[in-house]
């Protein structure tokens, strides 16, 4: 059994979408963008070097499948990619469409605005669009 437990800031904002070899993938609750996370599940981890080489290279694979459903779901001008972990320390990665009117471009999403979250109908239109990208992952 895995001592692996979501980090609940991440489950607070967050909704569970697809479970894949190794991460744990997360629609976050924020009508503004398609957001979402990955979190490998192993406990205790904190930076990308933390990972084993396998399991660092399948994480890989797996931000690049997720990116590739996000830019197609959503056709966004940039997929942005980050791992910055300053307040939530478990290591995860955020994949999120950047739209050239968007509430933060040109500049990074973190700390600005509120969160808005997603009513019924979206929050189902965009756990659906993922799962059925990612189903083959």
């Amino acid at each position: 059994m895995s001592d692996f437990v979501l980090d609940p800031r991440l489950a607070e904002e967050s909704v569970h979408a697809v479970s894949l070899p190794l991460s744990d993938v997360l629609l976050r609750n924020d009508a503004r963008t398609l957001w979402v996370v990955l979190v490998p599940r192993r406990a205790g981890l904190e930076e990308l070097h933390d990972l084993p080489d396998e399991d660092r290279a399948q994480l890989m694979r797996e931000i690049s499948e997720v990116s590739e459903a996000v830019a197609a779901i959503a056709q966004p001008t940039k997929v942005n990619t980050g791992a910055l972990g300053n307040i939530v320390r478990q290591l995860h990665v955020h994949v999120m469409a950047r739209q050239e009117d968007d509430f933060a471009w040109p500049g990074p999403v973190w700390g600005v605005g509120e969160r808005v979250p997603m009513d019924k109908g979206l929050l189902n239109e965009r756990l659906m669009a993922l799962r059925e990208r990612l189903a083959a992952v």
